[in-house]
């Protein structure tokens, strides 16, 4: 039996966002009961997943220890305001891939690109159970 497919609150309705601030609750028109217009909207599936690796890149690691997660999260924040240097442009890609690899889910990382300045990039995730690869980009203020 196929396990059930990932639904979780969409807040990240792009499946992008810079800081926690660009992130909240999205809702659907729909019209479950008379009356009603609106309902909260979800992410499915791949979807779920890709907000999920976004939020675990946002949120600083160790953040969420008082809840139990200590190691849920990444470094990225540690390089906000440094000169974006190849030092510091490996240092995103090691604090990137050890995040994304600390998701179960997250079966292999096909891409991962770490732009020069001026260049953006999309990473590429490979998922269990998801048949597409996962394309996730982040930006971190250098």
């Amino acid at each position: 039996m196929a396990p059930p497919e990932a639904r979780d609150l969409l807040i990240a309705p792009f499946y992008r966002g810079d800081s926690w601030g660009s992130l909240d609750l999205a809702m659907h028109p729909r019209a479950p009961r008379p009356g009603d217009d609106t309902d909260l909207d979800v992410a499915v599936g791949g979807d779920s997943l890709r907000q999920a690796l976004l939020l675990r890149l946002l949120t600083p690691q160790g953040s969420l220890a008082s809840l139990g997660h200590v190691e849920f999260g990444s470094r990225l924040h540690e390089l906000i305001g440094e000169l974006n240097t190849p030092v510091t442009r490996r240092l995103a890609r090691t604090y990137t891939l050890r995040a994304l690899i600390a998701d179960p889910r997250v079966e292999s990382i096909l891409d991962l690109r770490i732009p020069e300045p001026d260049q953006t990039s999309q990473d590429v995730v490979k998922a269990k159970n998801v048949t597409d690869p996962i394309e996730l980009g982040i930006e971190v203020a250098l």
